[in-house]
């Protein structure tokens, strides 16, 4: 098997059990929202049309996927729900799966399959195979009024733990973002007042996908929730919200 398409990630998170595997892709739309239990996906990249397991993740952006024991390989949840297609094969030319590997670094605009993902992350995610992300950087927009100000004015850049921890938020706002590959918007909550419990750290403001397994728990403006969650540093589009709640765990509400 030809293995140098392979983007193996330098760090991910592994689905616990098949419950939140498939709670995971129903938030990817890769099942659907009444699915109880998984089923069998396919890679066709790179001249490839092979089973995989998809057994965890390094963001909400980057599923990590098992093609063999041995063989673990970044992707864009939405470039492996196209690859389920059965014309996926005619709309991918034998061309462009040999170049897509080495497009990923260096992504053409009149070659929409495979851009890179440029994450702008505290902690370092590998290139994943994938199309265009949607969660892009405002850092410039951000920034720009605080580039007329004085240095000393800047908030210190937080240190944020690599591991999930114990946090609490406080739901501000629902609202959306765009999704060039889908035909709806993403869902996003965007929390207010969220700070780390142990150890004890403000974040602020943070953003989270809006997942179905969120949306078990109904929430409104003014609830206050309580979770296990990695924090990272990325900005939501169009939004000035700097950081992000990143799967969130053992959720519960303590207000209403």
């Amino acid at each position: 098997m030809d293995t140098t398409f392979i983007i193996k990630p330098t760090t991910y998170t592994a689905f616990e059990n098949e419950a939140e595997q498939i709670d995971k892709c129903k938030e990817w739309g890769l099942l659907s929202d009444k699915a109880v239990k998984s089923k069998t996906f396919y890679y066709k990249g790179s001249g490839m049309n092979q089973a995989c397991d998809i057994v965890g993740y390094v963001d909400h952006l980057t599923a990590v996927i098992q093609l063999s024991p041995e063989q673990l390989h970044c992707i864009h949840p939405s470039y492996l729900k196209e690859m389920q297609a059965s014309t996926f094969g005619s709309r991918v030319s034998a061309a462009t799966d040999k170049s897509n590997e080495t497009e990923v670094e260096t992504t053409s605009a009149t070659e929409p399959q495979e851009p890179t993902q440029q994450a702008q992350e505290s902690v370092a995610t590998p290139a994943i195979d994938e199309p265009v992300a949607t969660e892009t950087s405002q850092a410039e927009e951000a920034e720009a009024p605080a580039k007329s100000k004085a240095k000393k004015g800047k908030a210190p850049k937080l240190e944020l733990p690599e591991e999930k921890v114990k946090m609490t938020a406080t739901v501000q706002e629902f609202t959306t973002v765009p999704n060039n590959f889908s035909d709806t918007d993403d869902e996003v909550i965007i929390y207010e007042a969220v700070a780390m419990i142990d150890p004890p750290l403000e974040i602020g403001v943070a953003w989270s996908s809006h997942s179905a397994t969120l949306k078990k728990f109904e929430l409104e403006v003014g609830d206050t929730i309580t979770f296990d969650a990695k924090i990272i540093a990325k900005k939501l589009t169009k939004h000035p919200v700097p950081y992000k709640i990143n799967n969130p765990a053992k959720i519960q509400k303590t207000t209403s």
